[in-house]
């Protein structure tokens, strides 16, 4: 089973996952594609959000089996992109849209179950002023969208949103998988 965990940052990805692969430890992880950039800086730009795009996509396009769950897919800097066209107006243009959203679908197609951690202000986790809250806010407001547009994730894309508490969280990811495994 491949399963893709996605959110904005500090929504409680790593949270999730690493409950998650306490009780299912044959679960490999790919870690979020940010920590394999060796120049990533912390200052948000389309190039760092393209590149993790792009390693997110190899990642998931690659045929090694066996289950695997991954800190963010190619739909995560997708919402980013188009997040921070909103803010700043950096203009992805035409075709470079055109060819994130194509590389965003042909990756997606491989994963079983998208799990989506929607930002909510009932279950807020504290984050300080460096952590570009409009782009939290603008990148949530885009994956939720994306995640509902058959044009990026197709008509057969299994989605679970995920909120509450860690411990309900990891239940109703628990639930999913047993569901999709059937």
């Amino acid at each position: 089973m491949r399963i893709v965990v996605s959110g904005t940052h500090a929504s409680g990805k790593s949270t999730l996952i690493a409950d998650f692969r306490l009780r299912h430890p044959e679960f490999s992880l790919l870690p979020d594609p940010f920590e394999l950039l060796d120049e990533a800086g912390d200052a948000p730009s389309g190039a760092l959000f393209g590149a993790q795009l792009r390693i997110s996509a190899d990642r998931l396009r690659d045929e090694t089996t066996g289950d695997m769950i991954a800190e963010r897919g190619p739909v995560d800097f997708l919402a980013y992109l188009l997040a921070l066209d909103d803010l700043g107006g950096h203009g992805l243009g035409r075709e470079a849209l055109a060819h994130a959203i194509s590389l965003t679908r042909s990756a997606m197609s491989g994963v079983d179950l998208l799990v989506v951690l929607p930002l909510s202000a009932r279950d807020a986790i504290p984050v300080g002023d460096d952590e570009h809250l409009e782009l939290r806010q603008a990148m949530n407001e885009q994956l939720l969208d994306l995640v509902d547009d058959p044009d990026v994730l197709g008509d057969g894309m299994v989605v679970a949103e995920v909120s509450g508490p860690p411990d309900v969280r990891l239940a109703r990811l628990l639930d999913a998988v047993e569901s999709e495994r059937g």
